[in-house]
């Protein structure tokens, strides 16, 4: 159980970090990055599994992988919500 839960911090903050990395602009710091990432492999997890993948599996690439989508795919909504990373246009 505690193993699983340290699992999912360490691989869920690696992709957070790395989806914020990608998705530019949205600024919410290593905590949400961590929680972005495990929220992330969650939706990532629904994400493959709808496209007939197997989802999140424990401590392994594919994990990462499917945890990074998931975070790109969230953060991609937060920006869309949120405006984070657009400039601001004046005529």
């Amino acid at each position: 159980m505690l193993w699983t839960v340290i699992v999912w911090l360490v691989i869920g903050g690696l992709a957070g970090w790395l989806a914020s990395l990608l998705v530019r602009g949205t600024g919410l710091g290593l905590l949400l990055d961590i929680v972005v990432g495990i929220v992330g492999a969650i939706i990532g997890g629904w994400i493959v599994e709808a496209l007939g993948g197997s989802g999140f599996t424990g401590f392994n690439i594919w994990s990462f992988i499917v945890a990074f989508i998931g975070a790109v795919v969230l953060l991609l909504i937060v920006r869309l919500f949120t405006g984070a990373g657009r400039t601001a246009s004046r005529v």
